[in-house]
């Protein structure tokens, strides 16, 4: 019977490093956040070190720094609370020192 070869998890070094090529002006209390949420976020536990981090920097921005959850509670579905705060989180990742667009899918 073949075995299946697991894929090496990233550790919290790697999401770091690949945080640290992403937003390389983020302030330092917001990254260690960005960070614990990448590594105790089921759904990114197998992700690409990379991956992990960018998901986890739009959530936490798009969560922590804008009015998304407000929009929610008002009533808004997700896409339309996500297209209302879009600009604002460009505007966060671009302070930041982020160049990778934002597309509809993050």
């Amino acid at each position: 019977m073949p075995t299946r070869e697991r894929a090496a998890l990233p550790s919290r070094t790697d999401i770091e490093a690949a945080l640290r090529r992403l937003a390389p002006r983020m302030p330092a209390h917001e990254f260690g956040a960005v960070v614990d949420h990448a590594l105790d976020s089921g759904g990114l536990r197998t992700a690409a070190a990379e991956t992990a981090a960018w998901l986890s920097l739009v959530a936490y921005v798009r969560h922590a720094l804008t009015d998304y959850e407000a929009l929610l509670e008002e009533g808004y579905d997700r896409d339309s609370a996500r297209h209302f705060v879009a600009d604002e989180i460009r505007d966060i990742l671009s302070s930041w020192g982020v160049r990778r667009p934002l597309t509809d899918e993050d």
